[in-house]
């Protein structure tokens, strides 16, 4: 099977979230993308979630498709074959991606004396290159004043690395517009990504800047409830939470027709002189909605109410751990899902991994693949891209400058 990208190479130099989800995203399309790491692993080789062993599942879980490279960093010969890599020749290579320190060996202007088209993607923390990661750029967008309960005071960190996860996307993006450009022109250039510009510009463009700039507010936490609207979470009978979201007047009727409310919501439009197709209006009536929600789902278990929910059509989901996720309890969103297969993973075992989440019309969706292990195609990189010979690639084992497959 041949992805969309079939045929475009690249390589690339990464660590943690970023810079490995641009690459694997793009290797998920059919590019072949080649992970150079130190030998004996990276930075992010051995980071938590980790089995009993000691593998990183993390480290498996970001890299799935790619080819591995082990060379020795520190040794002239093992940055000469860095360098001779991402400067191969052909039409479809000479593309880099980073979020290592892009200076010295690793600069565009030293790559592209080797190799003028060349396309090098620099990520990092801050754009004047001072390191900033998730959690430090998180900090400043202000999310973390206005996520969590109502009462609390100070700041509540998300657990999920948002930022990293939009700059990864954004990094895909960025490489194969500059490819395209270079199609279009002949021309390479180096691109800057920062992970704080990244996740300024989403905040600007949700309107937190402008809210707090035009209207000269600063909001306040309303919990798990989505801020202008109607959503929030709600507990049944039997103690499962789960969230209803109302954001058309089509999401209103169904609901009401979910719980037998309609009366319900009629006397509280009735009461308080609103519309409640109307956004805002439900808003203001959010308390008063909320209570006669409430009411309906203390007297009915979660299976009762999944039921009503989906006949209407209404707008909702289970909350699950992920531990119910991968049981299938609620819906079955792995097992009936074609983006995901059981994989056997070297060093793990068995378990579910996803192919690419695009779905295009033109081309099959490649098979979700395993993540190589540390040095895996170290040797067929030498002789396949670079041309050595099994004389060359022994001597480069023996010297350690490169190693195979770590045990």
């Amino acid at each position: 099977m041949n992805g969309l990208l079939n045929g475009l190479r690249i390589i690339e130099g990464s660590a943690f979230v970023a810079a490995p989800l641009g690459g694997m995203t793009l290797a998920q399309l059919g590019a072949d993308v080649i992970r150079f790491d130190d030998i004996g692993g990276g930075l992010d080789a051995n980071r938590w979630p980790v089995t009993a062993e000691g593998r990183s599942i993390y480290w498996a879980s970001l890299n799935k498709g790619k080819r591995s490279f082990a060379v020795d960093l520190r040794k002239p010969e093992g940055r000469e074959l860095i360098q001779a890599l991402i400067t191969a020749p052909g039409a479809d290579a000479g593309i880099f991606s980073t979020n290592l320190p892009a200076n010295s060996w690793l600069a565009y202007e030293t790559l592209a004396a080797k190799r003028a088209d060349l396309i090098a993607l620099n990520i990092l923390g801050a754009r004047d290159a001072t390191a900033q990661v998730d959690y430090t750029v998180n900090a400043v967008t202000g999310f973390p004043m206005i996520t969590g309960p109502v009462a609390h005071k100070g700041p509540v960190n998300q657990v999920l690395p948002a930022w990293d996860i939009a700059t990864g996307y954004a990094a895909a993006v960025a490489l194969l517009a500059a490819e395209r450009h270079r199609s279009r022109t002949g021309k390479g250039q180096v691109v800057k990504l920062a992970l704080q510009d990244v996740a300024l510009a989403a905040t600007a463009a949700l309107g937190y800047l402008g809210e707090a700039e035009i209207n000269q507010v600063r909001r306040p936490r309303f919990g798990n409830e989505v801020f202008g609207t109607f959503a929030r979470d709600f507990v049944t009978k039997d103690g499962r939470t789960i969230m209803i979201c109302v954001f058309t007047g089509r999401q209103l009727a169904a609901l009401a027709e979910a719980g037998g409310l309609s009366a319900a919501f009629a006397a509280i439009e009735k009461a308080q002189s609103l519309d409640l197709k109307d956004e805002a209006h439900r808003w203001k009536a959010r308390k008063e909605l909320a209570a006669v929600i409430e009411r309906w789902l203390a007297a009915d278990t979660f299976a009762g109410a999944a039921e009503k929910l989906n006949k209407s059509g209404a707008l909702w989901a289970p909350y699950l751990s992920p531990s119910e996720l991968v049981a299938g309890k609620g819906h079955p969103l792995l097992a009936g899902n074609p983006m995901f297969q059981r994989i056997q993973q070297a060093g793990i075992g068995t378990l579910w991994s996803a192919a690419s989440p695009f779905d295009f019309g033109a081309a099959q969706r490649l098979p979700a693949e395993p993540a190589p292990l540390l040095g895996q195609h170290t040797d067929e990189i030498l002789s396949g891209i670079l041309g050595l010979s099994s004389a060359q690639i022994g001597k480069l084992h023996n010297a350690k400058v490169v190693a195979g497959t770590r045990v």
